[in-house]
């Protein structure tokens, strides 16, 4: 600990020696630019930091704060500056209402016995062959991601299932953040899809059409990796130890799966079916309300019970996406030393024939720190691509390799959930990934040197 007092210390004379000689004010700069020669070196101290503080097992909030004040004393921002960034960044979280109500909703129904039951009804059905459902939970999530557009709220879904299905397997793990991954960067209803419809005037369908063999090639890559990885592991199905579930019917086994099977139904599915009928039916509210009743229906919970069982649920992402919010201020603070925009401009200088895969491994990069928001990234790197004239195609493949990087982030919500779901620290979860996600980069590289 005395070491990291040094080192923290030593960084902080540094840049203020340095940084107020050579970089210009924040009440100068209109517009964030890329800055050069020693400032650009300067610029990529605050990330540095905030990485080998996470590494080092510092709390998020305390590994951005050293960061932001490494860039307030480069960019010369003051407290007051910071503090908006702060009363915006909190609320901008917040709002992300859907995954806060399938987190809570979905927590409700895992402790009602609906994924416990869930479990129990696979096990009769592989007869053992635990892999087989390893695959089908990367796909479930890969479709309710696709579908609904937001990872973050999915993985709160299906990683509790995980878990009590086949436990802590890395590969599972990596599989189901490469499927959400490469699902909401390329969905029609996510947010990523929208900035990139928007900043390149690129219609939605057609960036959808253009992006989904590559989706549906990355979902068989991350089911194959579950597969196997399950497979050579050589496990089988987590015991109950109460036996309770062991013991039921296979028919009252069912009824209680009724409330998952719903709620997974209408997240997955939901929008199409709203489009087929032509109004919005299947809205947070309707299946929230839905999923509750359903619950009081089918298992043994009291309404009460229910009522109390989802406000429970709702705490863990609540307080997750609070503390994302501070860090994001932090983030938004570095933002404006220019150093995403110093990244994003090394595309400038790559050659014609790897213009792309520098432009994706760009993304990736970008990823990896700033994970928390990734359609916040697409807005600051995407109009440094779009200025090349990049293809669909390849607007689309730096957009998956933000999505990818963003899933070796310690502050990614879809990695924040997977550490719930798994009850693992998101330390674990994030060297388990870098393998496994850091493969599907060099592929995604390959895939847009040959493709882009």
């Amino acid at each position: 600990m005395k070491k990291l007092k040094r080192f923290i210390i030593s960084v902080l004379l540094f840049i203020s020696f340095f940084g107020s000689k050579t970089v210009a004010y924040a009440q100068e700069i209109e517009e964030i630019t890329a800055p050069t020669g020693f400032n650009a070196f300067l610029s990529l101290i605050p990330l540095i930091l905030i990485l080998v503080l996470l590494f080092l097992k510092v709390d998020m909030i305390f590994a951005g704060l050293a960061g932001g004040v490494v860039a307030m004393l480069l960019v010369g921002i003051g407290i007051e500056q910071v503090n908006e960034e702060l009363m915006e960044a909190i609320p901008t979280m917040l709002t992300i209402t859907v995954p806060i109500i399938n987190s809570a909703v979905a927590m409700a129904v895992f402790k009602s016995g609906g994924y416990s039951a869930a479990l129990e009804l696979a096990k009769r059905g592989t007869k053992g062959k635990v892999e087989y459902v390893s695959g089908f939970i990367v796909i479930l999530l890969a479709a309710a991601t696709y579908m609904s557009g937001i990872g973050g709220g999915s993985a709160m879904m299906i990683a509790p299932l995980a878990f009590a299905a086949v436990g802590v397997v890395p590969e599972l793990i990596a599989g189901m953040s490469l499927a959400a991954a490469v699902s909401f960067t390329t969905s029609p209803a996510s947010l990523e899809t929208s900035v990139v419809s928007e900043l390149a005037n690129l219609p939605v369908g057609e960036y959808v059409a253009t992006m989904r063999p590559y989706w549906l090639f990355y979902v068989v890559v991350a089911v194959i990796l579950a597969f196997i990885g399950t497979k050579r592991r050589d496990i089988g199905f987590k015991e109950d130890e109460t036996n309770e579930f062991q013991e039921m019917a296979t028919g009252q086994l069912a009824k209680m799966t009724v409330p998952a099977i719903f709620l997974l139904f209408a997240v997955i599915f939901g929008p199409l079916v709203n489009g087929w009928i032509g109004f919005d039916f299947f809205n947070p509210l309707v299946y929230m309300v839905i999923t509750l009743l359903l619950i009081f229906i089918c298992t043994r919970f009291t309404l009460n019970e229910t009522g109390e069982a989802m406000i429970d649920g709702s705490s863990y992402i609540l307080t997750r996406l609070f503390q994302v919010g501070i860090f994001l201020t932090f983030i938004n603070v570095i933002a404006q030393t220019g150093v995403f925009t110093l990244i994003a401009n090394i595309t400038n200088y790559a050659p014609t024939a790897i213009v792309v895969p520098v432009a994706v491994l760009t993304g990736i990069l970008i990823g990896v720190p700033a994970g928390a928001y990734v359609g916040s990234i697409l807005i600051l790197i995407l109009p440094v691509v779009i200025s090349l004239n990049f293809s669909p195609l390849a607007i689309g493949m730096v957009t998956m390799g933000v999505g990818l990087g963003s899933q070796m982030s310690f502050v990614n919500i879809t990695m924040q959930a997977l550490s719930s779901g798994f009850q693992v620290p998101i330390l674990d979860i994030v060297k388990g990934n870098i393998r496994w996600i850091g493969l599907a980069s060099v592929l995604l590289l390959i895939v847009s040197f040959i493709f882009g």
